[in-house]
């Protein structure tokens, strides 16, 4: 897992050394969510890599009725990650991407219930890891790792301490 990780924070690195103009002008989250994704893509070789992606194979994902994110329909809510890394045809879900700019005021428990529902082993199409990053012009100032439906303090606080290692944080926190 950590690898994987590694490669988010490497993705990361590229992103804010080619991007600042997104944060200068300050572009909206889909456009941010893209750009990373195009250095993300770099990194995992083999996986496609897309944003607000909402199915696997011919299926749409659906969370079931009742579940942690409120539901629209009387079937289950269609779901958009931010950016997934995962094979189109088949169940293989390797990593779920939620990104927040810093400036974003909308409650942030809504995207750690998406990732705690996106990563829930008991959903035919789980991701196997949910990463919650919060950007903004000067680096990561918030990240969360998901595993199995939780928050995982520890994989969390690892990849805190590997962002400040690699200079990506800008008054960093984690919600532990």
């Amino acid at each position: 897992m950590q690898t994987e990780l590694n490669k988010v924070i490497a993705a990361l690195r590229e992103f804010y050394a080619q991007e600042t103009f997104l944060f200068e002008k300050d572009v909206g989250e889909r456009a941010i969510t893209h750009r990373f994704a195009v250095y993300l893509e770099q990194q995992f070789s083999g996986w496609a890599v897309d944003c607000n992606y909402d199915r696997l194979g011919e299926r749409t994902l659906h969370l079931p009725r009742g579940s942690i994110i409120s539901t629209d329909d009387h079937l289950g809510k269609s779901i958009y990650p931010d950016v997934v890394v995962h094979q189109r045809e088949i169940p293989n879900n390797l990593l779920t991407i939620e990104i927040r700019k810093a400036s974003n005021h909308t409650p942030l428990e809504h995207d750690q219930h998406k990732l705690m529902a996106l990563t829930d082993p008991h959903i035919w199409f789980a991701y196997w890891i949910g990463v919650l990053l919060v950007l903004d012009k000067h680096g990561v100032t918030m990240s969360e790792v998901y595993l199995s439906g939780v928050l995982d303090p520890p994989q969390s606080l690892w990849l805190a301490a590997r962002l400040a290692e690699s200079g990506l944080t800008a008054a960093h926190k984690t919600a532990l």
